[in-house]
Formats: structure tokens, sequence, C-alpha cells
């Protein structure tokens, strides 16, 4: 059986006992990065075969990986942080084991997106996730202006390197909708800083943002963005 196990997003004590007893009952541990998950494993005094898995020997790794699954054995997927396949390698191996009626299960845990999205403090009925923003500038104001019309929140990975330009385009296209940076989520430096794109980077300006963000653009409907 595949067991997709999500990881912690910066706390180690985020793992759930069942991701745990996941991990300690697989045969093998696909990871997309060997040497960060070695640090969980390795706190939990989990010794198990690791192997890696990433966005640049998935389909490789889907097809070797498949095939232990067909001999019976049980394979724990994990990703740097979070739930695969958000996001992270995952889908495609998931879309693999239906395809071949192979048994797995999905495990609940650690999300960015949901911690976030509830200490955005915004209304949070709806929202749309979108995943990391592009990095070219055209494509990236593309995206921003697709959220400018869209009636439910929308959450973005963001760099912490171009945070400033994403506010910057932020302030030209929807200058008074509310905003939440999420940074650092459950760690020491968690931060959840809230208002318009304009005081958002003049803070990041004067403070230079570090570490992984989520950020929540508020919806097209005015009583979402008190």
């Amino acid at each position: 059986m595949l067991l997709v196990v999500p990881t912690p997003i910066g706390n180690l004590c985020d793992i759930t006992l069942r991701g745990l007893e996941a991990l300690k009952s697989a045969d093998l541990i696909a990871a997309e990065d060997t040497r960060h998950s070695g640090i969980l494993l390795k706190h939990y005094e989990i010794k198990k075969p690791l192997i890696s898995y990433h966005e640049h020997n998935e389909a490789m790794r889907t097809a070797q990986l498949i095939e232990r699954l067909a001999q019976g054995e049980t394979i724990a997927l994990i990703t740097d942080a979070g739930t695969p396949g958000l996001s992270d390698p995952g889908t495609r191996l998931i879309k693999e084991c239906i395809t071949r009626d192979l048994p797995f299960t999905i495990l609940p845990g650690p999300s960015s997106i949901l911690v976030a999205l509830t200490g955005s403090g915004f209304d949070t009925d709806k929202f749309y996730f979108r995943g990391f923003l592009p990095v070219k500038s055209g494509q990236r104001e593309r995206e921003l202006r697709l959220a400018e019309s869209r009636s439910e929140l929308t959450i973005f990975f963001e760099s912490p390197y171009r945070l400033l330009k994403t506010l910057a385009a932020c302030a030209e296209i929807f200058p008074d909708r509310r905003i939440c940076v999420a940074r650092e989520l459950t760690k020491k430096f968690e931060e959840f800083r809230r208002g318009s794109a304009a005081e958002l980077l003049a803070y990041y300006t004067a403070r230079r943002p570090k570490g992984e963000i989520v950020l929540i653009i508020s919806e097209r409907v005015g009583k979402a963005a008190r």
C-alpha cells in the first residue's frame, strides 16, 4: 500500500501519531529531499530506507515505486513540508495507483494553506488556491489580475525574494484590497501581517522578509475585506 503522509510545515511536533506509525511501518520512504526528511526521521528515531522523489525524477521514480507496490511493499510518500500532491510531488504516483488499482491511503495532517487561511482573519467560506505565483513579472501580473476579479479569497505561495515585487504589483492592481502575509508558520518567528498592499510593502521594505510565505488576497466583495 502507498501511504501519503503529511509532514510538519515547521514545528517537528506537528506530525500526527498516525503519521509516525505510518513511517515506522513502511518498507521504504519516498522523500522529496532525503537530507531534509532525514532530520525529521532522526528526531523520531525512525530508521527506514530512503529514496528521493522530486519534480526532476518523478516520472522515473513513479514507475519504480509502482512496481514495488505491485509486489506488495508498503511505501510512505512524504515531501519537505505539508501534504504531498499540493504544489509538491505526489499526484502522478497517486494517479498511477488509481490506474493500476493499487491500494493507497491519504493521511490528514499539517497544511500551510489551512493554517494561513484560518489565521488571516478573513472570511473563509470560499477560497481559491493557486499555488506558487509565476516568477516572470508578466505572468505574475496576470495571476494577480485574476485574483482581483474573484469573488473568493485567493491563496498563493510566494518567495521572500519576490514578495516586494508582488506587493508592488498588488498596490497598482488593487490598492484597496486587504492582504495577509503569513510567514514562517508554526516556527519561532511565525508572523501574520495584514493590511493594504502599500502598507505591507512599506513594512517589508524596511524589514526584509525571510522564510516561507503564504499570501492571501481578500475577495472582491467588500464585506469580506474588513
